[in-house]
């Protein structure tokens, strides 16, 4: 009978420990940590057991006994972790007892019923990396379609006299206005009476007269 293999001795201490990819330490996001952020960090990491991602603590009472003191300081570096997206909020604590939970966004999240709606959907793994895919140009709708295809292909833009400034002056010019009608003076047709239409006043007679 065989005896059973043994296994190598790996040179380091016996028990657990952290596995934090060199991806997340040498990322810019790292790089702009605070030292009090890239600490609470290491602390965050140390509770992941496999499948517990999505329900690690970092609330006060429970840090205070890793050392946190600080409630400000903890909660400037919990701030950091959340925008450079090494932690993710599974859970919104509120108090009196509830505690939010948290997830390292370098590993899979396991899923928990306990989770706020629509957490796992929301989590995204590496959000600590920024994002290589370029964004795809946005599809034309179809009225923006139809409006394109109305659209004369051939369609000038320009007036065809040019983009000059409007004409002031008449088209004949600015020369002074002529004092006799383009036809000329107006003729004579009639020669005047000396004699008003219905006589002469002093040869008609009277009215007492004629009465």
């Amino acid at each position: 009978m065989s005896k059973p293999k043994q296994r190598k001795d790996s040179g380091r201490d016996a028990g657990g420990f952290i596995a934090l990819p060199w991806s997340v330490m040498d990322c810019q996001a790292y790089q702009s940590l605070s030292m009090h952020a890239r600490a609470l960090l290491l602390e965050v990491a140390r509770q992941y057991v496999r499948d517990n991602n999505g329900r690690l603590l970092l609330s006060r009472a429970f840090m205070a006994d890793r050392g946190w003191k600080s409630a400000d300081m903890l909660t400037k570096a919990k701030r950091e972790l959340l925008d450079g997206g090494f932690i993710f909020e599974t859970v919104k604590g509120h108090r009196p007892h509830k505690a939010s939970w948290y997830a390292i966004t370098w590993q899979l999240l396991d899923r928990h019923p306990g989770f706020d709606p629509g957490a796992f959907e929301a989590f995204r793994k590496g959000a600590y990396q920024p994002s290589l895919t370029v964004p795809s140009k946005p599809k034309p709708t179809r009225d923006q379609l139809y409006r394109k295809w109305d659209q004369p292909k051939n369609a000038v833009l320009i007036p065809p006299h040019g983009t000059g400034g409007p004409q002031i002056g008449p088209p004949h010019g600015t020369g002074p206005s002529p004092t006799v009608p383009p036809h000329g003076p107006i003729a004579h047709l009639f020669t005047p009476s000396s004699v008003p239409p219905h006589g002469h006043h002093l040869e008609m007679p009277s009215k007492a007269l004629a009465a």
